[in-house]
């Protein structure tokens, strides 16, 4: 009789209920670290609802949005607000800056190309240098509103690299998509060195205009997403200053690259630039965060935070719910079609001084690597001026910014008569630079878009009619500068001058129009025909029509009490 090697004691349990109570106790700990895995602002659609879900853009769980109203019936201690968007800036504005600064230098590109001999290589005809300037917003403007309805679909961050494409279930989505929209401005700014004549690369500006026409409208939309309506303007003005900065550097680039002999310098002014471009987007995949709402840069406590310091905006919480109402309500505002007017006035001569900036110094009497040192100045002008009115806008009482923007727009109309009626290189050559104060203006009004228009689908709307004013305009500026007026563009200089000028008015008549709202909804609070509590309205989707709590543009950050600032 063999004897077991395990000795069994009699006050052993039984060894089935052993199994039993285990599962059990395995089960209730399973049960614990999936209720500690998910945060209490998780919604359930981002446990499950399939890839499409996955991917869209996640509405704020109730939870959240229940502890929000909670946290806005209590004063916020003023300590953790300022460490809580000490940490936004830290994250949001370095990442905007430069991507902004890249996106304004691939638009750019051409006009450095044009003077290094690009026009001869590739055999252009009288107008096709003005097509390749106008077919880029081709492109933008195809893709313009479409680009504005997925971006209410889709997270901001996410959708800045949407095009989903070779989609690795196994990589986080997060990743890929803030990438590839960046990583592709790059890719088909290298592409364009590889032209060997007109028809290749109109057809690689279409491409680069549709990739990059997300860019604008999105860091509009992602800096009304983080800061309240007082900020935007000054954190609109710190990443447009990368456009300042961008053209200085584009200078001194065109200057360096010019001098590389083994290709075309041209060809290089493509390559390097496009290259810088995608190896950026590989930085802001890491460190651009995805909202409010999810991002793990932020405790669950400054989650809350970041939303309940807009209490006073009443610009409602993010959603992807796409609201007809709200649609029609945008097609009837007539604030939508002077947002229109406002980007095409602007942009026409952007349109011009951005493919036909470079042509013009040299026609002051310089040599290729003159103008490109030129350009260096004219880069911390725009800088200068982007500064100054960002410093004046912070010290100034409520009821100034329009005024404000139609102040900076003065030095552009004068510099542009400079260029057109003075004699001599250095008049014309200060006009020119002088032409930059524009930027200013055109800061201000991203961030009049941002803080006048509420609701979440007619902003999209609103969003999307400036910018398609922007590409249309981008369209005709070129246009205006003859081959047969070259090297002065007498034409050209004088519709830009005109443009501006209409520019002025119009900020003057989106001026009329704020303060005639505001005064007749206080008059009407005021004779008790209407009722609200500011406070019910602060989380709602809401457009500024329908919110009666709504002023243009700035209503105080913590206090309910209506400010008329327009």
């Amino acid at each position: 009789m063999s004897i077991s090697p395990f000795r069994v004691d009699q006050n052993t349990p039984d060894i089935s209920n052993l199994d039993a109570e285990s599962k059990a106790e395995k089960a209730e700990v399973e049960q614990v670290e999936d209720v500690l895995n998910q945060t209490p602002y998780q919604p359930k659609e981002l446990r499950s609802g399939g890839i499409l879900n996955w991917l869209q853009k996640k509405n704020p769980s109730p939870q959240f949005l229940a502890d929000v109203a909670k946290m806005n019936e209590t004063e916020l201690d003023p300590r953790k607000v300022k460490h809580v968007e000490r940490k936004i800036d830290l994250l949001i504005m370095p990442a905007l800056a430069i991507c902004y600064m890249f996106y304004y230098v691939d638009k750019t590109t051409l006009s450095y190309a044009a003077i290094f001999d690009l026009k001869n290589d590739l055999h252009l005809g009288s107008s096709d240098y003005n097509w390749l300037s106008s077919l880029f917003y081709f492109g933008w403007l195809g893709w313009a509103l479409p680009t504005n309805l997925l971006m209410q679909k889709f997270p901001l961050n996410k959708y800045l690299a949407f095009n989903l494409l070779l989609h690795d279930p196994r990589i986080n989505p997060c990743v890929i998509d803030r990438i590839f929209q960046i990583f592709l401005w790059g890719v088909l700014l290298m592409a364009q060195a590889a032209s060997r004549n007109f028809t290749e690369l109109a057809v690689l500006r279409v491409l680069s205009g549709a990739a990059e026409a997300t860019a604008d409208p999105a860091f509009v939309l992602i800096t009304g997403t983080w800061y309240t309506r007082t900020q935007q303007p000054t954190r609109i003005g710190y990443w447009y200053l990368a456009n300042g900065f961008g053209i200085a550097l584009g200078g001194l680039f065109g200057y360096a690259i010019g001098h590389v002999s083994s290709l075309s310098s041209w060809k290089y002014e493509f390559i390097i630039i496009g290259a810088l471009c995608s190896a950026w987007a590989i930085f802001m995949a890491i460190f651009v965060p995805d909202s409010p709402y999810f991002s793990h840069w932020f405790t669950p406590e400054e989650r809350l935070i970041i939303v309940s310091r807009k209490r006073g905006d009443h610009n409602s919480t993010d959603t992807r719910e796409w609201k007809p109402a709200q649609v029609l309500e945008a097609f009837i505002d007539p604030k939508t079609y002077l947002f229109f007017l406002f980007g095409f006035t602007a942009n026409v001569p952007n349109g011009a001084t951005s493919n036909f900036g470079t042509l013009i110094v040299q026609g002051f009497g310089f040599d290729t690597f003159q103008t490109t040192l030129m350009q260096i100045p004219y880069g911390m002008v725009i800088v200068a001026f982007i500064l100054a009115a960002i410093f004046i806008n912070a010290k100034l009482p409520p009821g100034y910014r329009t005024l404000l923007m139609a102040l900076t727009n003065v030095p552009t109309v004068v510099g542009f008569a400079m260029v057109a009626w003075c004699k001599g290189t250095a008049p014309r050559l200060a006009g020119f630079w002088l032409t930059g104060a524009s930027n200013a203006t055109f800061v201000l009004g991203l961030s009049l878009l941002s803080g006048n228009v509420g609701g979440q689908s007619k902003k999209a709307i609103a969003s999307a009619a400036v910018f398609l004013g922007v590409a249309i305009g981008n369209i005709v500026g070129p246009f205006l500068f003859k081959t047969s007026e070259a090297p002065t563009y007498y034409t050209g200089v004088v519709g830009c001058l005109v443009s501006r000028a209409l520019e002025i008015v119009i900020i003057l008549i989106l001026r009329v129009i704020f303060i005639v709202s505001n005064r007749r909804k206080d008059r009407f609070v005021a004779k008790g025909h209407v009722r609200y509590d500011g406070r019910s309205t602060e989380l709602e989707d809401i457009t500024d029509w329908k919110n009666p709590a709504f002023r243009y543009v700035t209503v105080s950050p913590i206090s309910l009490t209506p400010v008329e600032r327009a």
